[in-house]
């Protein structure tokens, strides 16, 4: 997807909890001027737990860069190390009720409309999430009714499965395999 440049900030930063919460303002300050404020807790959120990751597992070092990218429907947050070693996503149902670490990727999974991880050449990787612009989801909230046919109700093209079912709910789902 294409972003116009004026929709892109970037930023460097050692992986450390005090310059998380710095990351989280700027993101934020960001958002407030792209006018994007209802991203804003989500973001936050989800940069949150990648920085997180990137404090608590990188190796060598803690230096990362975060890419923040407004697209035409769609905001795209990444977070680049150069660590190679993809993170390991843990089961929610094998996690001890009362821990304190191992649900990071899995609440980004929850607020994000999409997330993945690639690798980045040959010492990195990246691990992205997606949030719908207020735009794009009020546009998927307010598409055209289909007309009814034969006396039928008209019915949204999004709420009908193919055997007439309503879809079940599907939680955002990571681009990683397995």
């Amino acid at each position: 997807m294409i972003s116009h440049p004026s929709r892109h900030c970037t930023v460097e930063l050692q992986a450390l909890p005090s310059r998380i919460g710095q990351v989280r303002r700027i993101l934020s300050a960001q958002l407030r001027y792209w006018h994007m404020d209802p991203l804003i807790d989500r973001a936050a959120l989800g940069v949150t737990e990648l920085l997180t990751n990137v404090h608590r597992h990188a190796q060598p070092d803690k230096t990362c860069t975060v890419e923040i990218e407004l697209l035409l429907d769609r905001l795209m947050v990444s977070v680049h190390d150069h660590d190679p070693r993809l993170p390991v996503v843990a089961d929610i149902d094998d996690t001890e009720p009362l821990a304190t670490c191992g649900r990071g990727l899995a609440m980004v999974a929850a607020v994000s409309e999409s997330w993945g991880v690639r690798p980045d050449g040959e010492s990195g990787k990246v691990v992205w999430f997606t949030l719908p612009t207020p735009a794009a989801a009020r546009a998927a909230a307010t598409r055209p009714l289909r007309r009814a046919v034969a006396g039928k109700p008209a019915l949204r093209f999004t709420e009908v499965s193919v055997d007439g079912r309503r879809p079940e709910h599907t939680p955002a789902r990571s681009a990683v395999a397995g």
